[in-house]
């Protein structure tokens, strides 16, 4: 077997896994006619996926489609396909090929999680009358709005327009749809505004205008205190059985204020660039409001921590993985007052375990005192808010002048989050898991097989590789990756600003014969290089 599609033995010190090999290479060779074959016999029961009708490998792409056949065959004979949406296991690798950024390093295992994700992802994409919609659970038909966001940030990277798209559409479609957006807390509207700075699709952000905005004052009419902060029992915010919540306590709680400035504030820079700055004004107020109230209700200055406060006022007394989300959305000061509330990642008692990030502070003595296998977010790790943490902490680094954590932080804990996503030793991403031993909650006998709850792609691309979605002109490359530990890396073929971008690191030269260093292409053609793993920004042509 390649063993570059071995997994790794898990559960080892980050030093022994930092001594990466170079993969081999075992060529699986697959024939086009075979694929043309396959497409034409399963389209027409099943409807072919879009195609955006470019080549699989379009002139000027640095890798080839090599490493998605051998991945993709791979995971197509791991297990038995147990639901089958729009594109079947039979279709992956070729819809792969033409809709996804393609990715090496030379860590094995963070290179086939990501394609791994990918091929996940697919499977939860489903064709309905209406246009294209995402499940949560493969078991489960209907679109979940709790995960919403995580969705659109990894769909936004894929080559057609058209999923998200119609997802978009489906949840703002009628009174009914835009009920069942309610149910759960979100941050819809920012994350459509996130893709917009991917994208650049200023006619379809202004024709759902709006109606984004329709959501955000029902969101205010249904769960706006008088004090004008948001309320939300923690099983409506996806976070059921916490320690701080309650399923039937309106709490007020740093998870849904910290989405809805958010989503203010994205609905506010959307209506500027839709000539509507009466409607910019409006939400940028409701959106400091917000802010400035977060501040002097939910951040506990002794603990320098953000909480969940009661509806009498008190704090619920307990940090949890939940008081990071501010910095997802850039919320919180500028401060030394305020970062070091990022100590407690790594702290003695804190939020660092052998399998990933708790969802509850070790030390509290309510850590895991919940029950087992009943959506308990009482210090299990769960991949939803390990993606959430990491996106918070890669803003902090980038957008935040202090000096508690550093890249390499950010890596040790993305890595935890890599050789989390096992089991069997093969790939596998599910709804939580047990912090100490890697055992996955509700696993492979329930419901979470293939849970499409989490960000994994996005991680990579906007984390690790470090090309930082933006609404200008400009391109900014800004890796989180800490020097001297990949020798070589290459994101190649994203769409971006309606061009073609490759990001390329080569420490020698060597791995890839384009020369040393740093180096970013657009549409084929070389833009900015640094010798270094540093900051490359710059207007796109």
């Amino acid at each position: 077997m390649n063993s570059s599609l071995s997994p790794l033995p898990h559960g080892e010190p980050q030093e022994s896994r930092k001594r990466i090999t170079q993969e081999g290479g075992l060529k699986l060779a697959w024939r086009w006619t075979g694929i043309l074959f396959l497409l034409l016999w399963i389209v027409p029961a099943k409807g072919l996926p879009p195609d955006d009708s470019s080549p699989a490998t379009a002139k000027g792409s640095i890798l080839s489609n090599q490493d998605i056949e051998q991945f993709v065959a791979r995971f197509n004979s791991m297990e038995d396909q147990n639901v089958t949406n729009s594109i079947p296991d039979a279709m992956s690798a070729a819809w792969l090929e033409r809709e996804i950024p393609r990715f090496d390093c030379p860590d094995p295992e963070v290179k086939e999680m990501y394609y791994y994700r990918w091929w996940s992802y697919r499977k939860h994409i489903e064709k309905t009358p209406d246009g294209y919609v995402l499940s949560e659970f493969l078991t489960r038909s209907l679109p979940g709005s709790s995960a919403l966001g995580h969705q659109i940030a990894e769909g936004r990277w894929l080559h057609d327009s058209i999923y998200m798209d119609d997802y978009a559409r489906y949840w703002l479609r009628s009174p009914e749809n835009m009920g069942q957006l309610h149910k759960y807390s979100n941050w819809l509207e920012s994350a459509l505004y996130d893709r917009y700075c991917v994208i650049l699709d200023r006619e379809f952000i202004s024709s759902i205008l709006g109606q984004l905005a329709q959501d955000y004052q029902k969101w205010e009419q249904d769960h706006l205190t008088r004090d004008g902060l948001f309320w939300q029992y923690d099983v409506r915010d996806g976070m059921e059985e916490s320690i701080s919540g309650s399923r039937t306590v309106k709490n007020l709680r740093p998870t849904i204020n910290s989405y809805m400035y958010a989503n203010a504030r994205a609905i506010a820079a959307m209506a500027q660039m839709a000539g509507k700055p009466g409607m910019a004004a409006e939400f940028t107020e409701r959106a400091n409001r917000l802010r400035q109230l977060v501040e002097s209700n939910l951040w506990q200055p002794q603990a320098r921590f953000y909480e969940v406060q009661r509806p009498n006022g008190e704090s619920s007394g307990v940090r949890e993985e939940l008081g990071f989300i501010p910095w997802m959305f850039d919320l919180p000061p500028d401060d030394a007052n305020h970062a070091i509330a990022w100590t407690q990642l790594t702290a003695q008692g804190g939020f660092s375990a052998p399998y990933g990030i708790t969802t509850a502070e070790q030390r509290s003595p309510f850590f895991r005192t919940h029950g087992y296998g009943h959506c308990e977010w009482d210090g299990a790790v769960w991949p939803f808010a390990t993606s959430q943490t990491l996106d918070a902490l890669s803003r902090l680094l980038r957008d935040y002048r202090q000096s508690v954590v550093s890249k390499s932080q950010f890596y040790d804990a993305f890595l935890t989050y890599v050789e989390s996503q096992h089991a069997g030793g093969k790939p596998y991403i599910g709804e939580y898991l047990d912090e100490t031993t890697g055992q996955w909650i509700n696993g492979k006998a329930g419901r979470s097989r293939y849970y499409n709850h989490s960000t994994f792609a996005d991680l990579v691309i906007t984390g690790v590789v470090g090309l930082v979605p933006r609404a200008d002109d400009t391109l900014e490359v800004w890796p989180l990756l800490p020097d001297h530990l990949w020798d070589y890396f290459c994101l190649d073929d994203v769409f971006y600003h309606h061009h073609r971008i490759s990001i390329v690191w080569d420490q020698d030269g060597r791995h890839y014969g384009m020369g040393k260093g740093l180096i970013v292409f657009v549409d084929g053609q070389k833009w900015r290089k640094s010798s270094q793993l540093s900051q490359l920004e710059g207007r796109l042509p």
